[in-house]
């Protein structure tokens, strides 16, 4: 992923929140009864397995393996699964094997909100202060591991004890390729220009980079001028389950990410994101920089922003 850098001071009102504050909408207000428990260990395995069939990288053994293990447990899962597919050739001339998976949960609801990460690594660790590992891939254990275990989490969670609305999850593949933008966020980018219309989704959260042992989740900018209200809601959430320490109000930096594709095509879409990394795009970003507690914090508030009916 590349990040352009720009920090930011704003801070953002979380005073409207609810049915009168949401700008139509229709956040739920109050605290999820009796919703499932979010597991950081089962999430920290989740990412384990990962990692353990090698780079991620579209072409290769580790995508192809990973592809048939997501894509397997989810159909034993989700009410339906459905596979985006595509080929996309990169500037410098390779042709890149690519594939969004969407799993469906209570699909009847017409309340219905679209959760995604990426679950491809990068090929090249281009930020290693060693010129000997630059050619190495990265092994995605926070960068795209720690999003998409979450989500299979969440899914094993959503199976056993159904949500209240229409919850769709989206892996995404081809956030990581480079190295420039160009041949970044290929997955989104397709699935974004093909959105069925009208939009079925009220927002989408993206979740990035968002294993780290030392987490900050500052209000990142993009998300804050393209959804404002989803990030009202999200922050408030965090700050009730007692995760304000974690989730500053304070909009950081601009990062781009698989949520912009999205933003531009009309879906408001957010981004939660740990970008103070050290690993990043290394070939240190390995599951021991990686923390249960905080995967449990981060899925234990996306459950419950499900579980409150979105």
């Amino acid at each position: 992923m590349l990040r352009l850098l720009a920090a930011s001071t704003i801070l953002v009102s979380l005073a409207a929140c609810g049915p009168e504050g949401d700008g139509g909408l229709g956040f739920g207000s109050d605290p999820a009864v009796g919703r499932p428990a979010f597991s950081g260990e089962a999430a920290l395995e989740l990412v384990r397995t990962q990692v353990e069939f090698g780079p991620r990288v579209p072409g290769r053994e580790g995508h192809r393996q990973q592809l048939e293990w997501m894509v397997g447990l989810l159909e034993s899962l989700a009410d339906s699964v459905k596979l985006q597919t595509l080929e996309f050739v990169a500037s410098q001339g390779d042709t890149l094997p690519l594939t969004n998976v969407l799993a469906r949960f209570n699909p009847q609801a017409q309340h219905r909100i679209l959760l995604l990460a990426h679950w491809d690594t990068r090929p090249w660790s281009d930020m290693s202060l060693d010129p000997a590992e630059k050619d190495l891939p990265v092994p995605g254990a926070n960068d795209g591991g720690s999003g998409t275990a979450i989500l299979l989490h969440l899914a094993e969670l959503m199976s056993a004890d159904p949500p209240p609305a229409g919850v769709d999850l989206l892996l995404v593949d081809g956030e990581d390729y480079g190295p420039g933008t160009e041949d970044m966020f290929i997955g989104s980018r397709h699935f974004a220009g093909n959105l069925p219309k009208p939009i079925p989704w009220r927002y989408g959260l993206l979740l990035d980079m968002v294993g780290d042992r030392d987490p900050s989740f500052p209000v990142e900018a993009y998300s804050a001028e393209g959804a404002p209200k989803v990030v009202q809601h999200v922050w408030t959430v965090a700050r009730e389950l007692g995760f304000g320490a974690y989730f500053p109000t304070r909009v950081g930096v601009r990062v781009m990410d698989d949520h912009l594709p999205l933003l531009e095509a009309g879906l408001p879409t957010i981004d939660i994101i740990d970008f103070d990394y050290e690993p990043w795009h290394t070939p240190r970003d390995t599951p021991d920089k990686v923390s249960a507690v905080t995967l449990r914090m981060v899925g234990e508030l996306v459950t419950e922003v499900v579980y409150r009916g979105g």
